[in-house]
Parts: C-alpha cells; sequence; structure tokens
C-alpha cells in the first residue's frame, strides 16, 4: 500500500472573492463615515472666522454640540431641549472623564444662548469644551 499523496506542482491561485469582498466592506465603511460627518454641517450654521484659530486632531469620541441663530441645541442634528442636553452630559461625564465638547455656534447666535450651554457642560463637569471656527477668508 502507498500512503504517500502525489503532491502536484501546479499554480498557485489567489481567491479574487476573498479580496473583493475586502473591498466591498472597504468601500461601504467610508462612504458610511462620510455621511455621517457631513450630518453635523447640514443644520445650515455658519461658524465664524478666527485669525488664531488652530486645526486641531479629532478626538474620539468627542460631542458636537451645534448652536443655531434662535439658539436652538442640536446633537446629531436632533433638536434637544436645554435639560436633555444636561442629562446628555451628565451620563457622558459619568462614563468618560475628560470628555471634548466642541461647540458650533451660528456667527449671529446670541452671547446668552453660548454661555447657557457652557454653564450646562460646567455643570456636568466637563472642562474639555472647544469652539470651532473657520480659517479668514484671503483676498485673492
Amino acid at each position: 500500500m502507498n500512503f504517500k499523496r502525489h503532491i502536484k506542482g501546479g499554480s498557485l491561485e489567489l481567491q479574487m472573492s476573498s479580496m473583493v469582498d475586502i473591498m466591498f466592506i472597504l468601500l461601504i465603511h467610508f462612504m458610511v463615515a462620510t455621511i455621517f460627518a457631513q450630518w453635523e454641517n447640514k443644520i445650515g450654521i455658519q461658524v465664524p472666522s478666527a485669525d488664531s484659530g488652530l486645526r486641531i486632531e479629532r478626538q474620539p469620541g468627542e460631542v458636537i454640540v451645534n448652536i443655531d441663530q434662535e439658539g436652538d441645541i442640536y446633537i446629531n442634528s436632533r433638536l434637544v431641549s436645554a435639560e436633555r442636553l444636561q442629562s446628555l452630559l451628565l451620563e457622558i461625564a459619568d462614563a468618560f472623564k475628560n470628555q471634548p465638547v466642541i461647540l458650533r455656534a451660528d456667527k449671529n447666535t446670541r452671547h446668552k444662548d453660548v454661555i447657557k450651554v457652557l454653564d450646562i457642560c460646567r455643570k456636568a463637569d466637563i472642562w474639555n469644551v472647544a469652539f470651532s471656527t473657520l480659517a479668514p477668508e484671503e483676498d485673492l
């Protein structure tokens, strides 16, 4: 009896179906990530420009709070009340210390509306707060 297997010297094949599946999954991932990144900009808020603004790296898990010119507060493109914002920030601050919050206030928003959100952040013990601005337009 011959128990040896006959090994053929055939060529190795590359399985393209697995590679196509991975590329398709990556494509879907990046498309979804792009859509979520654009949701925050669709509210119609025009942030003011600042000469001294620095572009910083986005931090994972940061909360973006939008305030429109009427003083309405939005999180994830959903209108929330001041009480709901405070309860959300309290829950987040309990779970994650040094939670970053970015305020995107319209350039025509009243000062008292921005201070109201800052006060809510302070009550929730969130001190890592940044303001979103645009770079000034250069004259061509």
